[in-house]
Formats: C-alpha cells, sequence, structure tokens
C-alpha cells in the first residue's frame, strides 16, 4: 500500500508521461486488511496544545449540537466519534467544514488568501506553519523536500504518526473527519491546494501543498478498510467505518 500512495501523491516520472504512474498505482491497487498498534503514544500538552484542542472541540460541539463532558485530547475524539456515529460520510465531512469555518474566523481566512497567492514561498510558509502549530491535532511532524513544476522545495509535511489516526483507529474518521474535509477547507478558504496521503500501515500521513489530491473514485485511501478488529469508534460508537 506504501508504495502505490507513494506512486499516487508524487509527480510524473518525466514530462513526456504526465500522470502515468498514478494510473498504474490506481490499477495495480488492491484493497487489504491492516491491523493498528495496540499501544498508543504518550503524549504531554502544553497550554497552547489544550487551548487549540479545546477550541476545536467546542467548535465541532458548537456546529453539531452535540455536547461531551470529556477534557483534552479526548473530548476532540469523543466529539468527532459522535459526528461518525449519528451522519452519514457525506454529512460528516460538510460537519466538520463548518466547524472549521467555525473555528477560524472568515475575515483572517479571506486576508490570508489575498495576501498569500500561489508560489513557492507560500507553499513552503504553509509547510512551515503546519510543523509549528498543528503538532497537538496531528502529532509530531516535520517538513521534507519534494518536486513540484521539475523543481525542489520544501512544501511537503511528513507526519510521524497521525495523533488523530492512532486515538480512533478509524480508516472512515481519517478519510471523513480530517482527510477530505481538510483538503477541500484549505483550498477553498486559503486558495492553496493540498494532497493528504495517509500511510494506514504506520499510521503517518504526508501534505504536499500545491498539489491537488486525486478524485474520490481514483484515490487509494479511500478504497482501504478499516483496522481489523481494532477501530474503536465502531467498538464504542458503532461507527460505519467507511469512507
Amino acid at each position: 500500500m506504501a508504495v502505490s500512495l507513494c506512486l499516487a501523491g508524487c509527480p510524473p516520472a518525466s514530462s513526456s508521461s504526465p500522470g502515468r504512474l498514478t494510473v498504474v498505482a490506481g490499477l495495480m491497487w488492491r484493497p487489504r486488511k491492516v491491523v493498528a498498534t495496540k499501544t498508543e503514544t504518550d503524549r504531554t500538552d502544553n497550554w497552547f496544545d489544550r487551548m487549540a484542542i479545546r477550541h476545536l472541540s467546542k467548535s465541532i460541539q458548537a456546529t453539531t449540537g452535540m455536547v461531551n463532558s470529556k477534557e483534552g485530547y479526548e473530548s476532540l475524539v469523543e466529539s468527532a466519534s459522535s459526528v461518525a456515529h449519528r451522519f452519514s460520510p457525506k454529512e460528516q465531512r460538510e460537519l466538520v467544514i463548518q466547524a472549521l469555518h467555525r473555528a477560524f474566523p472568515k475575515p483572517i481566512l479571506s486576508l490570508a488568501k489575498i495576501l498569500m497567492p500561489q508560489h513557492r514561498l507560500t507553499r513552503e510558509c504553509f509547510a512551515i506553519f503546519t510543523t509549528i502549530f498543528f503538532p497537538w491535532l496531528v502529532g509530531p511532524c516535520e517538513v521534507k523536500e519534494s518536486e513540484f513544476g521539475g523543481r525542489k522545495e520544501r512544501s511537503t509535511v511528513h507526519i510521524k504518526k497521525c495523533r488523530f489516526l492512532e486515538s480512533t483507529n478509524c480508516v472512515g474518521m481519517c478519510i471523513n473527519m480530517c482527510k477530505m474535509p481538510t483538503q477541500k477547507f484549505i483550498n477553498e478558504s486559503l486558495g492553496m491546494p493540498v494532497s493528504m496521503v495517509p500511510d494506514f500501515d504506520d499510521m503517518s500521513c504526508e501534505l504536499i501543498f500545491g498539489q491537488k489530491p486525486p478524485e474520490a473514485e481514483d484515490d487509494p485511501a479511500l478504497k482501504q478498510p478499516c483496522y481489523e478488529g481494532l477501530c474503536k469508534a465502531r467498538k464504542k460508537y458503532s461507527v460505519d467505518c467507511s469512507a
């Protein structure tokens, strides 16, 4: 799976065969069972982390009307799991986008979209910004060099082990409450295409800024079955793990 995801997320090998690797990867890819780790990474949140987690959790709760009394990251996971339990995959994605608009004021998003047009420097700034301000959500991450338009630039973020995916052990929630709505929100609100490429074997993920995500029918991540016997959302909430 890791190989096919890489091919789907990487640029063509040569300008004479654009997109060929992506098509080949899509044809060769076959969904298979993956097994999640049973142990969860220990994390210590600082004051900024706790404030950001609470803000996003409350934004989801206010959007959906479903309140919970949990604290910290557990509250965020509880909010997301409740949404996954009660709403269809399409509705989940729409609700997350609404919650993100509630969490991030529209004037700030509009100003950022105007001041940061598509450019190498902009893509690299997005990558750096993500590694500084969002580890509380996704876990430790780093900027990686990638190729864009035939040139090397540092516009890809590598998430070593996604905190949200590890906390839920749910492929469906990863797709419907993170990958798909985040791609759409960043593209529409900030004018920056981004492709999120999760690796469900090791729970890592890459955010490739400037790259349009594949169409849903061509995205290998959307064909991935959930973790065998370890999906917390399914066990606790009877969540439909389909993407």
